[in-house]
């Protein structure tokens, strides 16, 4: 199975990195709709797309104003955009407003249940995140591979959620600032480096990826890899565009 991660930027794209999206094209199943979301044109291969948002904000969300162009003269037949409740409705009301976006694209807005069936034989759980104006992370399981996907929280070794995403193939997380910038992170409501490869070691995770990167390092290696696998080996930054086997 291959995840492609189409946007790997945190609060606004750069040059390089798109915000949030992430796609499993074989299945039709998207991660967040950030920037990168017109990306999943190029990628799609199946009559349905299931969109899952894990918040509201728009570094996750704008990419759903995209759908118009993205399944244009494209064999789609059901575009599905699933999400908790009081965010799918933010983006029903205010993304979606007249004002701002008065041609609506034809999508069906469906609140997660505890359990969602994914193509493939597969099912998607959710658990809470801490962050401001609340979010939620996804676990994906097939009867061979599983991934999850965690953005936007201030991560730890010892995190709530660490239980529920042990023992994945690939874990998603955000690492939005290096170490030395942790108080930020804090502040912000998002991750930085050790504190993540630890709980990636700490949950006996298969593989790490980090997204969500500060838009505004540019540079190679804006979270101290060397340092970071010296925790947890299997650790890598991710960029946009990067395939996944897992």
């Amino acid at each position: 199975m291959k995840l492609v991660l189409l946007g790997t930027s945190g609060y606004h794209p750069n040059d390089a990195r798109h915000t949030a999206c992430l796609m499993i094209p074989e299945l039709g199943i998207i991660l967040d709709a950030g920037t990168a979301m017109y990306r999943t044109r190029d990628l799609l291969q199946t009559s349905q797309l299931d969109i899952f948002i894990t918040h509201a904000h728009l570094d996750h969300v704008a990419g759903l104003t995209y759908l118009l162009d993205i399944v244009h003269e494209k064999n789609v037949e059901r575009v599905t955009v699933h999400g908790m409740p009081a965010k799918l409705a933010a983006v029903q009301q205010h993304l979606f407003a007249e004002d701002i976006f008065p041609v609506l694209p034809s999508c069906d807005f469906r609140p997660l249940t505890e359990s969602v069936p994914l193509a493939g034989g597969g099912r998607l759980t959710h658990f809470p995140l801490e962050h401001p104006g609340g979010a939620i992370g996804f676990r994906l399981d097939w009867r061979g591979p599983s991934l999850a996907y965690v953005t936007a929280t201030t991560a730890a070794e010892d995190s709530p959620y660490r239980d529920t995403i042990r023992g994945v193939d690939l874990l998603i997380h955000e690492c939005q600032f290096p170490d030395e910038l942790c108080d930020l992170a804090q502040l912000t409501g998002h991750s930085c480096t050790t504190p993540v490869v630890n709980l990636a070691k700490a949950a006996q995770v298969g593989r790490l990826v980090l997204v969500h990167i500060n838009p505004l390092a540019t540079e190679a290696d804006p979270l101290g890899l060397e340092a970071a696998r010296k925790i947890f080996p299997k650790t890598e930054i991710g960029h946009d565009l990067m395939a996944i086997e897992f």
